[in-house]
């Protein structure tokens, strides 16, 4: 069963995408999201911290962190990133393409977010980072991996969002296989 707030945050996400679509994400604001949606500016700071969090926050940082620890110290520090990644992304239940479609090509189109997605970047990378250095790979290391990780999926989803192909997960497993061997 899903719960009053998981209703209210579905609610909050969907109105915005909808006001994005009709004016455009800088001609959209918090007040009229929350209006539209039925609930107070107060509510809907409660589920997003700011406009921008409702296109780049994802809840995934767990899962990779805990995925990447999973790995075998042996290969290099981008492998088993990348290893890691993949097998994190194999375990999420699958998502509406076409959400994380809108939500990714407003974020491409949008110069204001690249910015915000740059600090959710550096927000991953350190869970990268240290979940890297818990396998004995020295900090530099692991934050190089962790920036070549997250700019090559960066770059693969964004350029995704702006297609018509449905296979999300392709674009994931393009950065990934960029990075490291195919048999991973």
């Amino acid at each position: 069963m899903v719960s009053r707030a998981e209703r209210t945050r579905d609610r909050l996400l969907t109105t915005a995408l909808e006001l994005f679509a009709e004016r455009g994400y800088d001609g959209t604001s918090v007040g009229e999201i929350a209006t539209r949606a039925g609930v107070t500016e107060m509510t809907f700071f409660r589920h997003f911290p700011t406009k921008a969090s409702l296109l780049v926050d994802d809840p995934y940082d767990p899962a990779i962190g805990a995925a990447i620890r999973r790995q075998p110290a042996g290969p290099d520090p981008i492998t088993r990133a990348a290893r890691g990644v993949r097998s994190a992304w194999l375990q999420v239940p699958p998502q509406s393409v076409e959400e994380v479609r809108v939500r990714l090509r407003i974020v491409a189109q949008t110069p204001a977010l690249r910015a915000s997605i740059a600090g959710k970047t550096t927000e991953t990378e350190a869970v990268i980072a240290d979940a890297l250095t818990s396998g004995k790979t020295g900090r530099q290391e692991a934050l190089i991996a962790a920036g070549a990780v997250m700019g090559a999926l960066n770059t693969a989803l964004l350029e995704w969002s702006l297609t018509d192909s449905d296979d999300l997960g392709q674009a994931i497993e393009t950065a990934l296989d960029v990075l490291a061997d195919r048999h991973g």
